[in-house]
């Protein structure tokens, strides 16, 4: 140890290294590493993505006393022993000839059914939050190629975005990129379900004029103030509306009320209009606003009410600069 540094590192050599799993990954990627035993895991573009588990050697185990190469774990299950934690010690013998004890936790690389059908025969047991995604880095150059013609045939008008990035999802599974087993995992349902409840909600709430009654009260407040408090008075309003409805719903809500705001009060529509177009874009306090807050809410493991201690300020802030602005390039 510390005199490794020194040597050259030629093909064929293996390399005995410490660090977190995620670093490991990272290394491995970044160096263009292969591990050991490697060639039973390449499936080509359609080789199935692997996983690092980490697993602790209880007593009684049935590697324990043994190493991965006496019980032919690679060849038996497909599965690699990629590092052991022994209490911070470090060893300089590759990882497959070392003998296992109780207590070691042990890295395994696998497919998630192999690893954790090892993990059941050799009697160890999986920790809980400890696994790691392999980048499968041989497939990036067919899923960017796969998204950027989806793209491209949106952008050309030949299918909606949602149609072409759906293909692009099917072309993944067809070819193997990603397996049906991780699209259905990666789909965050309790989003699928809170747009789907929200939906109704937002029609109902528009059918039955509950949001332009409460935006026409709170305009009529105004009568009789300056022209450029209405338009603020409009951005507030328009706000608070697209923190709960869609960025188009509120639009088509708030237009029609700055076109009579501006009639009644002899100004240029055009303020108005851009106003509701800068305010129906600025849904930041809450995460059913706009899809990307809903999107982050399960992932970032967001509340409801972290979203306005950011968005609040945000806000202030975005009609501090857009009143002015408005004012100056669309006089009233």
């Amino acid at each position: 140890p510390g005199l490794a540094r020194r040597e050259e590192v030629r093909e064929g050599d293996f390399l005995v290294v410490e660090g977190e799993p995620k670093a490991i990954e990272a290394f491995m990627g970044q160096t263009e590493l292969d591990f050991a035993g490697s060639e039973k895991h390449k499936g080509g573009v359609t080789s199935t993505g692997l996983t690092l588990t980490e697993a602790i050697v209880p007593e009684g185990a049935r590697i324990a006393g043994r190493t991965a190469r006496s019980v032919n774990l690679l060849y038996r299950h497909s599965v690699t022993l990629l590092g052991v934690a022994r209490g911070g010690r470090r060893f300089q013998d590759r990882v497959r000839l070392l003998t296992i004890q109780p207590g070691d936790v042990l890295l395994l690389l696998g497919t998630p059914e192999r690893n954790a059908a090892a993990a059941d025969w050799l009697g160890v047991l999986p920790l809980e939050g400890r696994k790691t995604d392999v980048i499968q880095r041989a497939k990036a150059g067919w899923a960017i190629g796969l998204f950027v013609v989806a793209i491209g045939f949106a952008v050309a008008g030949l299918v909606s975005l949602p149609v072409a990035l759906s293909a692009a999802v099917v072309g993944y599974v067809a070819l193997g990129l990603v397996g049906g087993r991780e699209v259905y995992e990666s789909v965050e349902w309790k989003v699928i379900v809170l747009l789907a409840s929200l939906i109704p909600l937002a029609e109902a709430f528009e059918r039955l004029g509950g949001a332009e009654l409460l935006a026409g009260q709170i305009v009529t407040l105004t009568e009789g103030w300056p022209a450029w408090s209405a338009l603020l008075v409009l951005m507030v309003v328009t706000m608070t509306l697209s923190d709960f409805l869609n960025n188009v719903a509120t639009t088509l809500i708030a237009a029609p009320i700055a076109m009579s705001v501006a009639a009644s009060t002899g100004t240029n529509p055009d303020s108005y209009l851009m106003a509701v177009a800068v305010a129906a874009s600025c849904a930041f306090l809450t995460p059913i606003g706009h899809k990307n807050n809903t999107i982050i809410l399960g992932p970032g493991g967001y509340r409801f009410g972290d979203y306005w201690r950011m968005g609040l300020p945000l806000e202030v802030l975005v009609i501090a600069i857009s009143v002015p602005t408005i004012l100056v390039v669309w006089p009233l």
